[in-house]
């Protein structure tokens, strides 16, 4: 591919994301984790085969498929979207297939679906383990025959369609309970890529905050962009987030709106948590919940598990032993170095290179929060 034809993908890729407005996010990020997923993105984009994205809400699945389609060899075709929770079951189906005048009460013309619209790029079906079942023999029609009847009609139409799914569901518990076919799954797995959620990508919290920061600062036309204190910092990189990027993209910007300064001192979490409210009314469940139990809990753990590291016993072989201690040393490390990996390495009196194989060598056992 010429030079010319990689940057116009690019510029087109950009312009998608930037028209985005429900895009929970912006793909950036430095992580190990995020940089694994991204590669894996780019190769899975080169083959056009259906992909499966899977991950929780606000992790930016819909961001991750338009990567796909625009690294793929469909980037100047349509890219096409529909978000199958947003729609009734007996809409879903017209929405997709298109109908013809008088199918059915209120068709006083003949409509286009999404897989006509979509034909020569990709479509994007998000929520796709609420599909209908009765839809999704009409779809596995599409990927298998590459036709199907628009509502209303028996004339076949053909299309040439990538399809890209994203969901938080466990599809198979689904299709072992008839709830989503087999066969369509089958046939759309032919890549399944997990969206790593925002508590295992540390070094990326604060690279996405100042950047919705900035953004925030340029909407409230302020001159300075402010800067969140160390212990902001460490509150944010110990929160656990399960709203993923889209919570932390609120929690920024309701920070940067509130400063009164260049110093933001404080991030509000829970908006939802009332000022009126007795302490005593507070059950052990919310206390758990709040980002200073969490930072506590999180330093607890990772010192039981040096502590536990550099216990002697004969109960389990020395290379068990030794793989639990260079686990609990790395974890404490990058806990104490907010994930810092040159810093955590010097910490450990290794070179940069040398704590990234461990880490590797380790993988999730080191990167998962405990």
């Amino acid at each position: 591919m010429s030079e010319y034809s990689e940057k116009k993908r690019e510029e087109q890729y950009l312009r998608s994301v930037d028209s985005a407005a429900q895009a929970p996010a912006d793909a950036l990020g430095q992580s190990e984790q995020f940089l694994h997923f991204q590669e894996r993105v780019s190769r899975v984009a080169a083959v056009d085969r259906p992909v499966l994205l899977i991950g929780e809400r606000g992790t930016g699945k819909e961001l991750a498929s338009r990567r796909l389609h625009f690294l793929s060899s469909r980037w100047s075709g349509p890219f096409v979207t529909l978000n199958c929770a947003a729609l009734t079951p007996t809409l879903i189906e017209s929405e997709l297939f298109g109908y013809e005048k008088g199918a059915f009460t209120g068709a006083e013309s003949r409509r286009t679906g999404r897989f006509e619209a979509a034909d020569g790029g990709t479509l994007f079906l998000d929520e796709i383990g609420l599909l209908p079942v009765e839809v999704q023999e009409k779809i596995l029609r599409v990927v298998e025959y590459g036709s199907f009847e628009r509502v209303g009609s028996t004339r076949p139409i053909e299309v040439d369609v990538r399809i890209v799914g994203a969901t938080n569901a466990d599809l198979p518990a689904l299709a072992r309970q008839g709830k989503f076919k087999s066969d369509l799954l089958d046939r759309l797995s032919f890549e399944v890529l997990f969206v790593p959620p925002l508590r295992v990508r540390d070094e990326d919290i604060m690279l996405l905050a100042n950047h919705f920061a900035a953004r925030m600062a340029y909407e409230l036309s302020r001159e300075e962009v402010p800067e969140f204190s160390l212990e902001t910092i460490e509150a944010m990189e110990s929160y656990s987030w399960p709203g993923n990027i889209r919570e932390l993209k609120n929690v920024v910007e309701r920070a940067v709106y509130s400063a009164d300064d260049e110093k933001i001192e404080d991030v509000v979490f829970n908006p939802f948590s009332s000022p009126f409210t007795s302490p005593v009314e507070s059950s052990p469940e919310d206390v758990q919940q709040t980002p200073d139990y969490q930072v506590e809990k999180r330093r607890e753990h990772r010192r039981e598990a040096v502590s536990e590291g550099v216990k002697t016993s004969l109960d389990k072989p020395l290379k068990e032993a030794v793989r639990e201690l260079e686990i609990a040393m790395i974890r404490e490390a990058l806990d104490v170095c907010r994930f810092n990996q040159r810093k955590a390495a010097a910490k450990l009196s290794l070179s940069y290179d040398q704590l990234r194989n461990l880490i590797r060598k380790h993988g999730n056992a080191v990167l998962e929060k405990k």
